[in-house]
């Protein structure tokens, strides 16, 4: 393939259609990944006499995949073959991409013989008969498979957890906002590695409300981390005295905005630099696709939970966390994020009376738009179509 996260052909020359193995008598084919998206591979295989498929996959995370791969592709292949196909998936993160898992079995009538269970590896026995058919696997364990938004938590908690265990850091430093986007991220950062190895910073400045202090600070304490206050308006007042000569004259704006958020990144890269933990970023898809974000602030650090989550999928996510716990969660029981960080408006509070929607259409429509547009691949003229205003789109 060569498409989207795949570019097999940078490294990689097509060969000859495979043909099978003999394994302890057994005619085995291997169709690799996406040899089975297609149904040339798997029939010459069996026209050259397997009995048996395994393919074996590094197929990443996507929502809904798992009914994507039984349904459309394994069940397909063992229709077009008559034979049954063992899928065996890669479990864990990988850089920026996550593999969920979910290895199975289906049969050549298509039934599903056996599912392993999603997020976690597993180690399962299979047993087989001979018919005159020829070869079946017996029915085994079938586990259900999570979806949507838990699946999407852990999919988060696992790429967290393997990318920073993998790069051999002590653990994670992130700064809170009081905001649904932070939370999130240190609930995930606990999930993924236990409250010892998560440290959550609130950095105030005077736009900072009390409100946001005792959300932040409350939601730490829920999960059970290290929490720490560092006021950053003495720095704040430092640049402002040192650069007042030169922005004499001018409008207060957005320069003076993003130097908070700046001093917010030094501050936290200095705790990483100082004490070895891995710096978070915490914006969601719906900011970083309009730039809503600042390079050198905010955006600074080593990785992100929430970089393909849009806005309201942030919400989703975390109201799904307080009611329930995924079972490869090192996390806490119970809600670990405050009420008040999921009813209150989100705002970035870099000055006074501050709203997202001051410079950003509703969430709802906002995502509904980012949506069409990098998802779904539709034009301008397609979503004005579709009922949005012109001006909303091009904004």
């Amino acid at each position: 393939p060569n498409y989207g996260v795949f570019d097999e052909p940078r490294v990689f020359q097509p060969g000859p259609l495979p043909e099978p193995i003999v394994f302890k008598g057994v005619m085995i084919g291997l169709p690799i990944c996406e040899d089975i998206w297609q149904p040339d591979v798997c029939r010459h295989l069996a026209d050259f006499g397997a009995e048996i498929l395994i393919s074996v996959n590094g197929s990443p995370y996507e929502i809904d995949k798992d009914a994507l791969r039984i349904e459309s592709v394994a069940k397909r292949r063992a229709a077009d073959t008559g034979l049954p196909l063992a899928f065996l998936n890669r479990v864990g993160g990988q850089d920026e991409l996550v593999f969920d898992g979910a290895s199975f079995v289906v049969n050549g009538d298509g039934s599903l013989a056996v599912q392993m269970r999603d997020w976690e590896e597993q180690e399962v026995t299979t047993n087989w008969t001979k018919t005159a058919q020829g070869w079946r696997c017996d029915r085994g364990e079938l586990h259900e498979l999570t979806a949507a938004p838990e699946e999407i938590w852990c999919a988060m908690v696992l790429g967290l957890r393997d990318y920073v265990d993998r790069n051999g850091f002590p653990g994670v430093v992130l700064g809170m906002s009081g905001g649904i986007d932070s939370a999130a991220c240190a609930a995930i950062a606990v999930d993924a590695l236990g409250a010892d190895r998560v440290w959550c910073v609130m950095l105030p400045s005077r736009y900072t409300s009390q409100a946001s202090l005792d959300d932040a600070r409350e939601c730490a304490e829920a999960l059970g981390c290290r929490y720490s206050t560092i006021p950053i308006q003495p720095a704040v007042n430092g640049f402002e005295a040192m650069l007042a000569e030169e922005f004499a004259g001018t409008q207060v704006g957005l320069t003076e905005e993003n130097l908070q958020s700046r001093i917010r990144g030094v501050t936290l890269m200095g705790l990483s630099n100082k004490f070895g933990p891995m710096l978070l970023t915490t914006g969601n898809k719906s900011e970083m696709s309009v730039g809503y974000a600042t390079i050198y602030g905010d955006m600074a650090g080593g990785y992100n939970p929430l970089k393909d989550a849009y806005k309201l999928t942030v919400f989703d996510v975390c109201r799904w966390r307080n009611g329930n716990k995924p079972r490869i969660a090192l996390g806490p029981d119970g809600p670990v994020i405050p009420e008040n960080i999921l009813t209150k408006p989100p705002s970035a509070e870099l000055r006074e009376d501050q709203k997202d929607e001051d410079s950003l259409p509703p969430y709802e429509v906002l995502d509904a738009i980012l949506l069409g547009l990098i998802e779904h691949e539709k034009s301008v003229e397609q979503l004005v179509h579709d009922g949005f205003e012109r001006e909303t789109v091009a904004r």
